[in-house]
């Protein structure tokens, strides 16, 4: 069985929340483990442990993703918080050991929304804190109302991976759940595709195969609420299922 470790989001101590209320959470999103969870295939929630048992976790890992969820602390890459953007630094730190290791052991990469901007971030690059207040003209990227039912049109840049899996379909679109976004691309990353409106919005890791450590900045996992509106989410995941099946052998 190919075993893709996926990096826990988490929820901190709460004194007004009913049960757990003094603990912390470590989290999967459901439609994370769906995606994930295909025959063959098991989803493994990395845990929050000291370093030398959490690298030992990661070592019986055929690929790793870093999903979604809270900002990147505006340290991380070298800015001070703007109004109330302030990040999640102890996940960055957890995430940060995660792909640093994962990158030294050659193991397949892929990271979605929040995962995307970690990568970036690893690589040298920085980030918008917040599109709205820092791009005015921008697209809507993100409605916490509407959440993962809005879109956007999406560009793939040509002779690139994604490129060479889209480049055929007209009108492409892609879901949009962030409002932070790639500002200076990192060191060693190839675009692989920019939102109408500019940003990118995906990019590989030149230093390794096409595909093989990648972020987008879309939720693919989410692509069943526009069912028939957005990619053919399962073209990413079977790249990055090729590349963990070559990692195990």
């Amino acid at each position: 069985m190919i075993k893709i470790g996926i990096s826990a989001c988490f929820f901190y101590p709460d004194k007004e929340r009913t049960v757990f209320g003094a603990k912390s959470l470590s989290y999967m999103e459901n439609d994370m483990a769906r995606w994930i969870g295909k025959k063959g295939v098991l989803p493994v929630l990395l845990p929050d442990l000291d370093e030398d048992l959490l690298m030992d976790v990661i070592d019986q890992m055929d690929g790793i993703i870093l999903q979604g969820g809270s900002d990147i602390a505006p340290e991380h890459y070298g800015e001070e918080p703007i109004g109330k953007w302030r990040g999640d630094a102890y996940r960055d730190q957890y995430e940060l050991k995660i792909l640093d290791y994962a990158i030294r052991k050659e193991k397949p990469i892929l990271g979605i929304c929040r995962g995307f901007q970690l990568m970036n971030v690893y690589f040298g690059g920085s980030l918008y804190q917040d599109i709205p207040s820092q791009i005015p003209g921008a697209g809507a990227h993100r409605s916490a109302e509407l959440y993962d039912t809005i879109n956007h049109p999406i560009n793939f840049v040509p002779g690139t991976l994604l490129g060479d899996l889209y480049g055929h379909i007209a009108n492409p679109k892609v879901n949009t759940v962030h409002h932070q976004a790639v500002k200076q691309l990192g060191q060693d990353l190839e675009v692989y595709a920019h939102s109408d409106d500019g940003f990118i919005e995906a990019f590989g890791y030149t230093k390794a195969a096409p595909g093989k450590v990648m972020g987008v900045q879309w939720h693919p996992e989410f692509s069943a609420t526009q069912a028939g509106e957005l990619l053919d989410e399962e073209l990413i995941f079977n790249v990055f299922l090729e590349h963990a099946k070559q990692h195990r052998n």
